[in-house]
């Protein structure tokens, strides 16, 4: 018993003032860095924004804004898709979409592209769809379709409607 009171504690890591001080000093570089990186991004959107505004007023040239909204030249809004789905078969679903072109929108492609469009949501299942990640999934099917179909002449898919009956 005289040997095990006789050996001296050991030590098993920092005090715990020292593991305080390392916490703050770690605290204060992540602030540090979080701020340089916040304040880094909103300088470069507020130049963005500038080159924008700059950009739209050199474009319009002293010419005076038409009144209404108008479609930019590569949208193409295509015919309304009504169709019912895969499963369940008597749930229909409309969907109003445009294409975005790159460049000018060819007539020829948008209804190939339409009628591509139209076989795909033939398919679709209605739980495929019923989440908001489902919507995105097929937001992201149907632009890859529409790119392949369109051997990347569209861009994107705007959806103007979509309805489940």
């Amino acid at each position: 018993m005289a040997l095990l009171e006789q050996q001296p504690t050991e030590n098993k890591g920092p005090s715990l003032a020292v593991q305080l001080a390392i916490l703050l000093v770690m605290s204060a570089l992540a602030g540090g860095a979080a701020w340089f990186a916040g304040s880094y991004l909103e300088s470069r959107t507020a130049s963005d924004k500038e080159e924008t505004s700059t950009a739209e007023t050199a474009t319009k040239g002293g010419e005076e804004a038409e009144d209404g909204p108008t479609a930019p030249t590569g949208v193409y809004p295509i015919e309304p898709i009504t169709t019912n789905l895969a499963e369940p078969s008597e749930v229909w679903v409309r969907a109003e979409m445009a294409l975005v072109f790159e460049g000018d929108p060819d007539p020829l492609v948008a209804e190939a592209v339409h009628q591509d469009l139209f076989a795909y949501l033939r398919t679709v299942k209605l739980r495929q769809v019923e989440t908001a990640s489902g919507f995105q999934h097929l937001r992201s099917d149907l632009e890859e379709r529409a790119s392949i179909r369109s051997e990347g002449a569209v861009k994107q898919i705007l959806f103007r409607a979509l309805l489940f009956e």
